[in-house]
């Protein structure tokens, strides 16, 4: 009995050691060819040198918004003072698959990734985008999804929530949240989650719930456990703003994009090919602000971006109206008022937070080596400021054209700073206490 049992063991052990080589061949090939793949699209990514006129603003101005950094603060309370109406390109914010092609189109913001730009007159564009703690940008990301899922709560079941949003996609002039990635995406998965808790909640006849924690609520919501750790949040969400600055996104313009997404989310080493591409990108940025550095990016904001574009319609021949736009206050509360609650998050274990920043390793170095730019942007604006101090006090005035004085550019400068700042108070909602960042 016992030799039976021992030939059907080295039987057993044969086989193994006959068939085990071959899936271990066929992973090492995969990845070879995926290596492959992703080296030849970061080589060509990276070929081109930063120019050395990055600083100035070209004609059209791409704003690459990364969700949850406050974009749509920048965009209503600055750009649409700096650009009329007409200047903005067609559906540039709401709507994605646009065609930025139209005459003086001047303006151009969306969610949209870095790839956008093939379809752009690339050395005639500027690009711009703002950045924030890859912790802080997956806790308002949750924290919207949750809240836009919740508001379709009022249905009955998810059949009327699909013919309601039928209706409005048929009707509607502007596009809706559910049409706009990423959270064309994620308000779906949200909503069916929502749905299938109330249907459990009503089959067991529960009616009351505890919310000690409002990431913890698993009878009425996704826990934020369970959220970080969906495959959703993994292909769209964790190291987001790396793919969207690098243009690999599953929206992606470029032909290569997919293939290359999915070598990286299968082998996690390759991501730091990615991670060099998003750098590069990020160096030839226009400007490059943070949303924790509200003041900062907001008078760097003005420095670089509005003097530039301040100027361009002052000695245009066009007679542009610059900043009649009103302020569309109640959009901007919709957006900021997800974020309101800091103070629960301290309630998430450590050990969540730590989860986060590991599925987001490529976005905290890319994170970190955003706030090294920033520090250059303010070096180089004060470099230009004592550089026209110097000028203005080494010439006679003649010698300056009215098209150039350093003493006219210095009071522009604190004059767009002043105007910034005064459209941020009237567009940001009051808070009573102030964020404290949350340790990583």
């Amino acid at each position: 009995m016992r030799c039976k049992i021992l030939r059907l063991k080295l039987g057993l052990i044969l086989v193994l050691l006959l068939f085990v080589p071959v899936p271990i061949k066929a992973l090492a090939r995969n990845y070879m060819q995926c290596e492959y793949a992703v080296k030849k699209w970061a080589s060509s990514s990276l070929g081109s040198e930063v120019k050395d006129d990055k600083h100035a603003l070209r004609d059209l101005l791409f704003f690459l918004h990364i969700p949850r950094t406050g974009g749509r603060t920048y965009f209503y309370c600055f750009l649409k003072k700096l650009y009329s109406k007409s200047q903005e390109c067609p559906r540039s914010y709401d709507k994605l698959r646009l065609d930025p092609r139209k005459p003086h189109c001047r303006l151009l913001s969306t969610h949209d990734d870095y790839s956008m730009i093939s379809k752009l007159p690339n050395e005639k564009t500027s690009v711009v985008t703002i950045l924030r703690d890859p912790i802080d940008r997956v806790f308002s990301t949750y924290e919207f999804s949750v809240e836009v899922a919740a508001r379709f709560l009022v249905h009955p079941n998810l059949t009327s929530v699909e013919r309601m949003a039928q209706h409005k996609h048929r009707n509607a002039s502007v596009a809706s949240t559910l049409d706009v990635w990423p959270w064309k995406y994620l308000v779906p998965w949200m909503i069916e989650d929502l749905f299938a808790r109330r249907d459990a909640r009503k089959l067991r006849g529960q009616s009351h719930f505890e919310a000690n924690n409002p990431y913890d609520m698993e009878d009425i919501f996704m826990p934020l456990h369970e959220y970080i750790n969906d495959s959703i949040a993994r292909d769209i969400i964790h190291n987001g703003a790396t793919f969207q600055i690098a243009g690999l996104t599953n929206y992606s313009y470029f032909a290569e994009s997919h293939e290359v997404r999915h070598c990286v989310l299968r082998y996690q080493t390759l991501g730091g090919y990615v991670l060099e591409v998003a750098k590069k990108r990020l160096d030839n940025m226009l400007y490059v602000g943070l949303t924790e550095n509200h003041r900062g990016s907001a008078t760097m904001f003005a420095n670089v971006v509005g003097e530039q574009v301040i100027s361009k319609h002052t000695t245009s021949s066009s007679s542009t109206d610059v900043g009649t736009d009103d302020l569309e206050k109640s959009s901007l509360h919709t957006v900021m008022r997800s974020d309101a609650n800091y103070q629960a998050r301290y309630q998430v274990p450590e050990a969540i937070i730590q989860q986060i920043a590991s599925l987001n390793s490529l976005d905290m170095e890319l994170y970190t080596y955003a706030k090294n730019i920033f520090k250059k942007q303010q070096e180089h604006a004060m470099q230009s400021v004592v550089y026209a101090d110097r000028l203005s006090s080494t010439l006679p005035n003649s010698t300056y054209s009215n098209s150039y004085n350093p003493h006219s550019w210095k009071f522009l400068s604190l004059a767009t700073t002043g105007l910034f700042f005064a459209s941020l108070h009237l567009c940001l909602p009051k808070r009573k206490k102030k964020k404290k960042t949350i340790k990583n």
